[in-house]
């Protein structure tokens, strides 16, 4: 996996996926940060979060879209997959490789938290709240990402699937709304990620929205081992 891990971590930066993603990220937040807290004249940032949940709708697809579909593209995944390493250390390693670099963004918020800091007093509990889940959302999206890059070789095809699949599972709690059948309002509500994500902008650990988080990132990356393992035997 550290193989892997390193090289895929290295490749977003020999190519200017990472370098696109970060600024974007960068410039997006620094322009949200700056019209809801900073013209404001506000400590309070969950509207410059928010912001940046819907943000991740598109550019995890951006990040994400080579992971997998790059390999098959070149032929490459032919190699990892006889290679002495396990699929699961092989998806693992892409995974950790995309959440560095998406970590790497979302620890500006921290500095604008700071930046804040210096004017006024900052609730830093809800300041930490919202940095775990928008690290946990951002991290399911890859997972997300990284398995709809599996099934293709076209990153634009990937990116595509990958952006409706995430706009999607946003989305879920409006879907909920237009349906009459309450047992199903209540399934397609429980599994909203924006609904999931939103205890967090105010600064309530919830455990069960910590493991839901997790429990999707593991059965999306379960699902891409599973394709892989069908592409090795095909």
């Amino acid at each position: 996996m550290g193989a892997v891990f390193r090289r895929e971590v290295l490749s977003y930066f020999t190519s200017p996926i990472g370098y696109i993603f970060l600024a974007a990220f960068y410039a997006f937040s620094a322009f949200f940060f700056a019209s809801s807290s900073l013209q404001a004249g506000s400590t309070d940032m969950s509207s410059m979060f928010e912001s940046l949940m819907l943000l991740l709708v598109v550019l995890i697809p951006i990040l994400t879209m080579r992971t997998m579909s790059e390999d098959k593209k070149t032929k490459t995944d032919q190699c990892l997959l006889t290679a002495p390493v396990s699929l699961g250390g092989i998806v693992a390693g892409k995974f950790f490789a995309a959440l560095l670099v998406y970590t790497c963004a979302v620890a500006v918020t921290v500095v604008y938290a700071v930046i804040v800091s210096g004017y006024a007093e900052v609730d830093w509990l809800v300041i930490a709240g919202n940095v775990v889940g928008l690290e946990l959302f951002g991290a399911s999206f890859v997972a997300v990402g990284i398995f709809c890059s599996s099934l293709t070789e076209s990153q634009v095809v990937a990116a595509v699937v990958s952006f409706i699949s995430t706009l999607a599972l946003t989305m879920l709690s409006l879907v909920a709304n237009l349906v009459n059948w309450e047992p199903l309002q209540k399934l397609l509500g429980a599994l909203s990620f924006y609904d999931r994500y939103a205890g967090f902008t105010y600064g309530m650990f919830d455990l069960s929205n910590v493991l839901f988080f997790i429990s999707a990132i593991a059965v999306f990356l379960f699902f891409t081992v599973r394709v892989l393992e069908k592409r090795r035997w095909a």
